[in-house]
Formats: C-alpha cells, structure tokens, sequence
C-alpha cells in the first residue's frame, strides 16, 4: 500500500511526541503547511506545571467506566464564538514542585538533542553526584527548546483544543477551539494529513467503590488522583490512603513523616509495577492491605477486602493509571487502553493518512517516538518504504493480540526494545540525502541505562526503608527503657 505525498499536515499535541513529531516533519522539507495544536500556553505536554491548585474530582461512575471526556457540542455554524466551557478537559498537570524523571536521562534523551547535565540538589543528595534523573523543568526546557531553536514557535497555536477531526471527501477537517478570557472562538482548517500526539495521561481511571463520591463531597479535595499530588506539605498530620502505582507518593509521605503514619497502601493482592517492583512500600511507616470494598462517609472509615477497616482517614490518592480517551476522533474507538487498527502503533490501517505518535506504553518512551515520527514524517513524504496490505497489517494485529493479549500489554515495548526500534527504522528507511532526520542503528546501552535506572531507584527505596527501620526500632527500644 502506498500513501500519496500529502502538502498539509495537522500535529495534535506539543509534548514530548508532538515536538519531536513537528521536527521530523519540518527536516523532510516535503509540506507546504504544517500546523500544531497545543491546549496547554506552551510546548512540553504532561511535564508542564501549574500554578493552581488542581480541580476537584467529581462524577466517579464516569471516571469509573472510561466515559468522562465527553466530546463538547459543536456549533452548528463556524466560525462561532461560545460561552466559555466548563466542562472538565483534564488538561491540568501530573507534576508537583519536587518531581525527578523515574529513568536514567540516556534513554530518554532524542538522539540528536541531548538532556542538559542538571541535576538537583535533592537528586545528588540522594543518589549521588553521578545522579541519572533529572527535574521535571530540565525535561521541560529540553522539550520546549526544541521547538524555540529551531524556529517552530509560528507553527504552533498553543491554548487550542482539537475537539473534532473527520474525514469529508480527501480531506481531514479539524474543527478547533481557543480558549479565551470569558468566551471560546471555533473555527475549522483543512488537512491532508493528521498525526496524532497527544498523549495519553490525561483521564485518571478512578475505581468503582460504594461510598467514595460521598467520601469526596464531604470534603472536598479529599479524594486525589496521583496526578493531583502536588507536594507532601497539604497532607501535614492526616491519614492518608495510598493506592498500588503511587509509590513514589507512599514511600515520599512515609519517609518524610509528612502525615500521620503509618501511611496506608492498597497493595496486598496487587501486582507490583513490572519495572520498580514492591520496593517502596516496604518502608517502616507504610502499612500494606488488600483492596478497598467501601467507604462510609459519615465516619470516613475506609473498608478493606480481609474485613478489616482504616478509621477516620483524610485523603484518599489514587494511583491507578489513566484512561487513554479520544473524543475528538469519534471514527477511531479505544479499547482496554489501546487504540485498535494501528499498524505498528503508528499507522491506522483504515486510513493511512492518520498517524499516531506515542501509542505505546512506558519504556524508552522519547527515543521511541523520534523513531515513530520520523517514520511518519517519510511516510506522509512519500519516501518510505510502502506499506504492506490491509490484510497483512491486520494479521499483524492479531498476531501480537494472540502474544500479547488485547490490553496494554499489546503496546508495551519491553523486552523486545530492538526489535521494534529496527522494525520502525527499516520501514522509515535512509530518505533522501540532505533531508529528514537520520535514526541510528538500536544500541544495548539506551536498555541498560533505562533498567540499571529502575534498579538504582529500588536500590535508594531499600537503603532508606532500613535506614528507617533503624531509626523506628531505636526508637522503640529508648521508649521501652524510659518504662
């Protein structure tokens, strides 16, 4: 199958994929327009900060069953400008003041635009001088200054929504929303060709639990997704329940002495992150327990699988994942936190004029979608190698279901990093000389790097838990003299 060379190109998303995605798109020197729509003010996705305190989470069964990002009604005539919507988007930040990257920078980084070597003081004075993680707004610069350096700004409208995206005839028709003071203004452009980048850690998944809209309405702010975290000071002397993924926040609010403790953590019965292991939640000042069944909201007591229950608790944060939502392609269905009919997590095999950037789970996750852009980028300038038939990229699909399973594991990378990588490369192929970005051979060392990182972290979790299981029993032991 091959793929017309396409003029007009529209880019969702100026994260971390959208910025590597306007880069190869811009060095193929192939498109007389490329457009860039960002909701955030500025480039860098889910690693920019805000300055405000998160919303309130509300309507659970939504959050519940995947349903809450509900596309917003269109005016029947454009261009319109409406009363500001208030509806929730869930564009807000997953950063808090003192977040590191969780893998060493190498293989993370671009292979052309090395991360800045700055590390923080709180990073060295944990993991030493050699410190591979690095501060959220390293990570924030990096991405922004790829876009400022090479003169992308004027492609970029940044505070607009992408709430439609259709096909009428041979073209993609975006319809589009800024966001303003007290109003929105829609309008419509055309495109050849769209790329998908968008991300997709934006819709907390919320557990279906008897009680807990109840528990928040009482208290509101009370129940959090681990996106809400926003530093350990707002949790000082509360009960807290933490859930099985949040395992910096549990270790952090543990360590810190920040809350009342023991800090309670929903994680016997669960499977522990495939990357970080349990590690974090073997700290002293955490107490581990099965599931949560329900919660009263009168007494705010938190009721737990084995019958027992967690009396007067404050905060409840769920770490829980995200619900990877769609709303502005109605055409193109979600399921089990995947989108179905993309041929190598890049291609939607219905219309192969629609890409995605970053339809894969965590691992090498920069590095991965520079391949993955660059392999668009060609594909849409009608230089890569064609693609192969309908048939032939579905079977592909159902291959790697029967392997992988229909969930998320269908889109994790690990361990077979190479192979992809190589897979995507060949596809990509050479370009033309003097045009688009060259992707390097796969090396060994971005693996080894993005797992010796996962065990320097456990290896911190391990050093501290029983630095303060030292501390705890020393103090247990100096009370039981004073007896």
């Amino acid at each position: 199958m091959s793929i017309e060379y396409k003029q007009r190109a529209a880019v969702i998303g100026a994260g971390p994929a959208g910025a590597i995605t306007i880069d190869a798109l811009a060095q193929e020197k192939a498109f007389d327009l490329i457009r860039v729509f960002e909701r955030r003010e500025g480039p860098g996705g889910c690693w920019i900060g805000d300055n405000t305190r998160p919303p309130a989470l509300s309507d659970f069964a939504s959050l519940a069953d995947g349903s809450a990002d509900k596309p917003l009604p269109i005016p029947a005539t454009l261009p319109a400008r409406t009363p500001k919507s208030e509806q929730p988007r869930f564009a807000e930040s997953s950063v808090y003041p003192y977040l590191e990257t969780n893998i060493d920078f190498l293989p993370m980084e671009f292979s052309q635009e090395p991360i800045p070597a700055e590390a923080s003081e709180r990073s060295v004075a944990v993991h030493g001088k050699d410190t591979p993680f690095r501060h959220w707004q390293v990570i924030r610069r990096y991405v922004a200054g790829l876009l400022e350096r090479n003169g992308y700004e004027d492609l970029v409208e940044y505070s607009t929504t992408v709430e439609n995206v259709e096909k009428v005839g041979a073209e993609w028709k975006v319809t589009l929303r800024k966001e303003g003071k007290g109003s929105d203004y829609w309008w419509v452009e055309w495109f050849d060709a769209v790329v998908v980048a968008s991300g997709h850690y934006w819709v907390p998944k919320i557990p279906k639990i008897e009680g807990l809209e109840e528990f928040e309405r009482g208290r509101p702010g009370s129940v959090l997704h681990s996106k809400h975290f926003r530093g350990r000071d707002q949790f000082k002397d509360k009960a807290l329940g933490a859930s099985v993924s949040a395992a910096d926040i549990a270790f952090d609010l543990a360590h810190t002495r920040t809350s009342q403790t023991p800090v309670h953590a929903i994680t016997v019965g669960h499977t522990a992150n495939g990357y970080f292991g349990p590690a974090a939640f073997d700290h002293p000042r955490i107490a581990n327990h099965p599931s949560i069944t329900h919660v009263t909201p009168a007494t705010r007591a938190v009721h737990l699988a084995d019958g027992t229950s967690i009396p007067a608790v404050d905060h409840i944060i769920f770490g829980t994942g995200y619900t990877w939502t769609l709303p502005f392609l109605p055409q193109v269905a979600t399921r089990n936190n995947r989108v179905p009919g993309l041929y190598q997590h890049v291609v939607w095999r219905e219309d192969p004029s629609l890409l995605f950037v970053g339809a894969v789970a965590a691992g090498l996750t920069f590095k991965v979608f520079e391949w993955q852009a660059v392999w668009a980028a060609r594909l849409l300038a009608g230089r890569a190698k064609a693609l192969p038939s309908v048939g032939e990229m579905k079977r592909w699909e159902e291959e790697r279901v029967k392997e992988r399973g229909d969930g998320v594991k269908f889109s994790l990378l690990f361990p077979d990093f190479e192979g992809y990588f190589e897979t995507v490369r060949g596809l990509a192929g050479e370009g033309v000389e003097g045009k688009g970005r060259r992707l390097l051979r796969f090396r060994g060392e971005w693996v080894r790097a993005f797992l010796d990182g996962h065990e320097r972290r456990k290896g911190m979790w391990k050093r501290l838990n029983e630095e303060a299981r030292v501390e705890v029993e020393g103090r247990g032991k100096g009370e039981r003299a004073k007896l």
